[in-house]
């Protein structure tokens, strides 16, 4: 195998006295609520500012706004973009999976029939698109499955619970994140179960089960979120290990190869952008690292632990500028970030980035 360039992992005391200056500036003025009806002719909002120096971001007030009487009804899921930019977010309601423009129209609903898709990975196969997703609530019939499908919410395949890996109890079987391998392999972390890793081939076919529940190196307490790295010379899957507050590489033969990040606030899902990782975290922020995964700015960094990882919170309660359980995450061409937090009623976040 092919020598991995190796990227430092991050010293803690460095690290920790980093996020005690992580640079957050949130202007003191009204919270609008959450998800007002859809109108022009709203006032212009005040600009809400968070981050630090070039990862400075103002808060995209009026970003995704639903029509009069369409609702979220919660956010426990995944961001992703097309092709043609539209931003895809997924919610816990027969909403389905939101498909807005970049500049926050709504364009339509998909997938209906799978109510609470957990993370969604955007793929280009043979100049078809399609997005990787996992679902936690689908049909009495189908619960707790792989399925990808096209831009259009067409399903083209799913995956249950392989028996061959020994899942015979119900809910053993609590997948979280999925992705594409460059081989055509399909790679799915059952990390609100076992966690421990599966690989399946490009037809869904069973091969086999890699790393499980534990603290030690090589093992996971939740592996959340799977997402391919490409910043060194092997690409290499990067796993969020998140009650274990680390991120880790693993390789496509399952091998685990380093914990990269220590000491996040429960990280859930990645998004890159260049060399930089963007890293949304349950207790209330999302950190930027750089390729030697040193964080460089702090977004939404709340300082009410009160609030960190509140299901049951009012968007309302929550400021503009703050993230109160950080979930899905996405970086766009533009270096904006659309944020999702673990939210009952839904609050999705967009920040655009502020030209030096």
């Amino acid at each position: 195998m092919k020598q991995v360039n190796s990227p430092s992992a991050f010293d803690r005391r460095t690290f920790v006295a980093a996020t005690g200056a992580a640079a957050i500036a949130a202007l003191a003025s009204p919270i609008a609520s959450a998800q007002p009806a859809f109108d022009d002719s709203s006032p212009a909002q005040p600009d809400f500012v968070t981050g630090n120096g070039e990862w400075t971001y103002t808060v995209s007030s009026n970003w995704g706004r639903l029509p009069a009487g369409t609702a979220f009804g919660g956010t426990h899921g995944g961001i992703a973009t097309d092709n043609a930019g539209n931003v895809y977010i997924s919610t816990q309601s027969s909403t389905g999976i939101l498909v807005y423009s970049a500049d926050g129209k709504l364009l339509k609903t998909i997938a209906h029939q799978y109510p609470e898709v957990h993370s969604m990975v955007h793929a280009v196969e043979d100049g078809e698109e399609y997005f990787y997703t996992t679902v936690q609530t689908g049909t009495p019939q189908e619960n707790w499955l792989f399925v990808k499908i096209k831009t259009d919410g067409a399903v083209v395949q799913k995956i249950t619970a392989p028996p061959e890996a020994g899942f015979n109890a119900p809910n053993a079987w609590r997948l979280t994140a999925a992705v594409p391998a460059p081989d055509g392999s399909i790679f799915i972390a059952n990390g609100y179960g076992d966690s421990r890793l599966f690989r399946f081939d490009k037809n869904g076919n069973y091969k086999a089960a890699y790393a499980g529940k534990g603290k030690t190196e090589g093992l996971f307490d939740c592996c959340h979120g799977i997402s391919i790295d490409t910043r060194y010379d092997q690409p290499l899957m990067l796993i969020c290990d998140r009650e274990n507050r680390r991120l880790c590489h693993v390789d496509f033969d399952g091998k685990f190869v380093s914990a990269i990040t220590q000491h996040l606030r429960r990280p859930c899902q990645v998004s890159f952008y260049g060399d930089f990782a963007i890293v949304s975290e349950l207790e209330g922020r999302v950190t930027i690292l750089d390729r030697d995964n040193a964080p460089v700015a702090f977004l939404g960094d709340n300082p009410h632990k009160d609030q960190w990882a509140n299901y049951q919170l009012a968007p309302a309660d929550i400021a503009p500028a703050f993230f109160s359980a950080a979930h899905g995450c996405f970086i766009d061409k533009q270096a904006d970030i659309y944020v999702s937090d673990w939210n009952h009623t839904g609050r999705v976040t967009k920040l655009a980035r502020r030209q030096s």
